[in-house]
């Protein structure tokens, strides 16, 4: 596993919540996400463009019910990155807190 790395493109909150879901899955609708994130179809398309142009995300047409759709799926560098990512939020988070308080003296 890589060593863990704050990455401020996947952490914007609605690109965390798309790397999240596609992590659980081997491909994930387009307009299955729309449904789960509640964007508009343009909002979701600038954020998938954003993972897609950074080579986090994959897309791939498909038929189903004889309409076309889009397939999305973390790459494997999107797949390390996330992972990296939520290492170093989980590092963030289990760390001691340092600060001190005017109570404690």
């Amino acid at each position: 596993m890589p060593e863990p790395a704050f990455n401020p493109l996947i952490h914007a909150p609605h690109r965390l919540r798309i790397c999240a879901m596609l992590s659980r899955a081997d491909g994930i609708e387009f307009g299955e996400i729309l449904d789960r994130i509640g964007l508009t179809k343009s909002a979701l398309s600038k954020q998938v463009a954003q993972l897609t142009e950074a080579g986090y995300i994959s897309e791939t047409a498909i038929v189903r019910d004889r309409r076309s759709r889009q397939l999305l799926a973390l790459t494997p560098e999107g797949r390390e990155a996330y992972a990296a990512h939520k290492a170093a939020l989980q590092e963030l988070i289990d760390a001691p807190d340092r600060t001190t308080s005017t109570m404690d003296a």
